[in-house]
């Protein structure tokens, strides 16, 4: 069982000199779960008898092991964990691409887009995420945000948690850690390793502390600067007019 964050009283991020915000797309303006567990079952033969919470946690598993290796890209992952889940299941894989085909229709959490176009009046936006390029182009697009920069794992050949997108990110956006916050749902995959390279985190808890669902467990203590449970309460703790939204 993974630790559960240490959660500050108050934020600790100096607003006033961060210049930009890093982002995860799927967990954290996306909302993958629901995505995840609607195709998982598109593609699993109609014997699956798992809940939908189960399947989760075995795609939490399978993805991973489908990341580890020799880098391959995000839609043959997904092809991977789908097979690995369906051998967990003991369902029959019926659709191979299900995953593929459905992550660029996967729902957008209600307060994405408004916040983000709040966020953006004040600081440069930039996703660092572990899918193909093309297959968030069909995403951005729904979120109807234009982000100033985009880092994804088939460019770099990396998968987070390693360090990579933000390295890149930082040299792309031309500044330091202390002027940049990292925001997302993953505590596994995003606010470990982001504070590991000294940026500070914002981590949006979409499962309310909920255990369980379609991220890893972080084996490590994990402290984010700012703990919220949407992005509508990140643009009220910074201090944005809620009228922006």
């Amino acid at each position: 069982m993974g630790t559960r964050p240490m959660s500050p009283q108050h934020s600790e991020i100096p607003w006033g000199a961060i210049r930009a915000l890093t982002f995860d797309c799927y967990g954290t303006l996306v909302d993958w779960e629901t995505g995840l567990a609607a195709d998982l079952r598109a593609g699993l033969a109609a014997t699956l008898r798992a809940s939908d919470e189960q399947c989760l946690r075995w795609y939490a598993e399978a993805e991973p092991r489908a990341e580890a290796g020799p880098f391959r890209p995000y839609r043959d992952v997904l092809r991977a964990a789908l097979v690995d889940v369906a051998q967990q299941a003991q369902a029959p894989v019926r659709d191979p691409d299900a995953l593929v085909r459905g992550l660029p229709h996967w729902p957008i959490f209600e307060d994405t887009t408004k916040a983000l176009r709040a966020l953006q009046s004040r600081f440069k936006l930039c996703v660092c995420s572990n899918v193909d390029r093309d297959l968030f182009d069909e995403t951005e697009k729904r979120l109807g945000v234009r982000f100033d920069e985009v880092v994804t794992a088939d460019e770099i050949r990396s998968y987070k948690p390693a360090p990579d997108h933000w390295k890149v990110a930082l040299r792309r956006l031309q500044m330091a850690p202390q002027e940049v916050v990292h925001v997302a749902q993953s505590l596994y995959h995003d606010i470990g390793p982001a504070t590991a390279l000294s940026l500070r985190t914002v981590w949006v808890d979409r499962r309310s502390g909920r255990a369980g669902g379609a991220t890893p467990p972080t084996q490590s203590r994990v402290r984010p600067s700012l703990r919220v449970t949407s992005l509508a309460e990140l643009v009220s703790q910074i201090g944005i007019d809620p009228v922006d939204l």
